[in-house]
């Protein structure tokens, strides 16, 4: 803390100001990566545990009051949801066929949810990529400054350089300290939304084919008509 300190003391405003957005840089990864490790966890689970028990329930409406206890993390409600939603007559909508109403309905459900998993990627992508340099422009400066002042002195030794330069370097340590992590959690978070995306497109898939009536052709009833205050698209 008495060396952190003592850079804090001998910077000047850019050296500061570059410290300050390393650090800004640090808090908003680490709280992202807390945020969604723990978002991503429950959104895993629920799908996992969800799905099964909405293919098991005996109608629509039941499935949907079992997906909506479980589905924390909104993923797979917002499918259901979109198919179960009534179209406005005189619309082109109302106008277009069935499948591709379905079709287009799924889609933009599922692109909503899989813009919510991956709700912050952006910025550990930026934090991962561009902390580096940040640290490496506060060691440039930093050196500089330091050889400025040595150099008022009208005399250099290895005591007066070492200490400065080495001082300088803790910036490079330190942009490299905020890209680690953020850039490890970029890739395992981007793996993890990778399958999530495979499960909802699945269900997604089954939902329209349901929909359309193709998973049991033989059969007399049709599952959208089954359950209170729930309609066929």
């Amino acid at each position: 803390m008495d060396g952190l300190a003592r850079i804090w003391s001998a910077g000047d405003g850019v050296s500061r100001t570059v410290a300050v957005l390393l650090l800004a840089m640090s808090v908003s990864a680490w709280v992202l990566i807390l945020w969604k490790s723990w978002m991503l966890t429950r959104a895993r689970r629920d799908l996992a545990r969800a799905v099964p028990v909405f293919w098991s329930a005996p109608d629509v409406a039941t499935g949907r009051t079992q997906l909506a206890a479980l589905d924390r993390e909104q993923v797979l409600l917002p499918m259901l949801d979109a198919l179960l939603q009534p179209t406005a007559p005189g619309t082109l909508d109302a106008g277009s066929d069935a499948e591709s109403r379905l079709t287009r309905l799924l889609r933009d459900a599922l692109h909503r949810v899989l813009g919510q998993l991956q709700t912050g990627q952006v910025l550990l992508a930026s934090v991962g990529s561009t902390s580096p340099f940040v640290g490496l422009f506060g060691t440039v400066w930093g050196i500089y400054h330091a050889l400025i002042g040595i150099s008022a002195t009208g005399s250099i030794s290895i005591d007066q350089v070492a200490g400065p330069v080495g001082e300088a370097l803790i910036m490079t340590a330190a942009g490299l300290a905020v890209a680690i992590p953020a850039v490890l959690a970029y890739n395992v978070f981007g793996q993890w939304v990778s399958a999530c995306e495979a499960d909802l497109e699945g269900f997604a898939h089954d939902l329209r084919e349901m929909a359309l009536g193709k998973q049991n052709p033989k059969s007399p009833k049709n599952p959208w008509e089954q359950g209170d205050g729930l309609r066929a698209p």
